[in-house]
């Protein structure tokens, strides 16, 4: 009996069901933009990631000397939700002050906390719901925090599911480590490029277009996949060229998450080159970890039905179809 077509079917539907739930980008950190107009005075910038208009409930607490001169103007954006009000700090955020997270330590989310003083002095650290709080350096002691970035790109791509299927299909469809290395290197340069090209404004595409495409490329790798076999790319001609234009697909899609967590107005080349720096970081850290992964299941391959190695492939279809679908209705949404 042929198991194929129903390990296929099989898996599909799982992932559907999973999918249905599962979203690409669940945990985006979320941001704190405070700007001191005048001595002691602050416009506060909180943004918060959403998934279909529920943001989680996580509350920064400012120090008790600061005094909220309005109720907050809430506006509900594509993935995110923003609240904005000026704030009043006898002590100006300075000597020791506490900014903490209420509610951060029961999610997964990071937030980005950026103050900006008006003597020109900048503030920039990450709080994890294990220390959901900041306490802002004097000034004289504070830098812009650029290499902060470095950290949200690891921890976005390491959280984006669909990069990820992305790339370990590339790994699968390509044997030997140069080919290897080239393609992952023309995945590298495209998303780089689409991704400083979209952030500073010289090209933009819709968001949810690109999320479908995106889910898209990983289908048509998935299917290459079942239909040639594993390592197919040794027969489907180079797959560096089709890294490459996938690429620049998921380069809008990196654009989009930073679009998110903002950028530092006075620093945009630094904290942009840092992230991406991240991002490849953490792709190089996957690719290293599913080669680890696979050297040890070759290891013991003797041990595994041939069918069950058919079981990634069609997982990673079956999740990816599933993206494309959803993704492709909330364009109409």
């Amino acid at each position: 009996m042929n198991l194929r077509p129903w390990l296929g079917a099989g898996l599909m539907l799982l992932a559907c069901l999973a999918g249905g739930a599962a979203r690409a980008h669940e945990v985006m950190p979320a941001s704190l933009e405070v700007n001191e107009t005048t001595t002691g005075t602050f416009a506060v910038r909180w943004r918060i990631p959403a998934q279909q208009g529920v943001a989680p409930r996580i509350q920064p607490r400012f120090p008790d000397d600061c005094t909220a001169l309005a109720a907050p103007h809430i506006e509900f954006l594509p993935g995110a939700r923003l609240a904005e009000w000026t704030l009043s700090c006898n002590r100006a955020l300075r000597d020791g002050a506490v900014i903490a997270f209420e509610g951060q330590e029961l999610t997964l989310i990071d937030v980005l906390v950026r103050i900006a003083y008006a003597d020109g002095t900048h503030y920039t650290a990450i709080t994890h719901p294990q220390q959901p709080m900041v306490t802002p350096a004097p000034p004289s002691q504070s830098a812009p925090g650029v290499p902060a970035y470095a950290r949200l790109g690891v921890e976005h791509i390491l959280g984006g599911v669909d990069h990820l299927l992305f790339v370990a299909c590339l790994v699968l469809l390509v044997p030997g480590w140069w080919p290897l290395l080239r393609t992952i290197t023309a995945f590298t340069l495209a998303h780089s490029l689409t991704l400083a090209l979209s952030t500073l404004g010289v090209v933009q595409l819709p968001t949810r277009a690109v999320e479908a495409s995106i889910a898209l490329s990983i289908l048509y790798c998935a299917a290459t996949l079942a239909r040639n076999g594993m390592q197919a790319g040794a027969r489907s001609g180079p797959a560096w060229r089709m890294a490459f234009v996938f690429g620049l697909l998921h380069g809008f899609g990196f654009a989009g998450a930073l679009a998110q967590i903002g950028l530092p107005q006075d620093d945009i080349p630094a904290a942009l080159l840092m992230f991406n720096v991240g991002v490849e970081i953490g792709q190089l850290l996957f690719v290293a970890l599913l080669l680890a992964a696979i050297a040890l299941l070759r290891r013991l391959r003797s041990a595994w039905p041939r069918w069950l190695a058919a079981m990634p492939v069609y997982a990673i279809g079956g999740v990816a179809a599933c993206w494309w679908w959803q993704r492709a209705i909330s364009i109409f949404q």
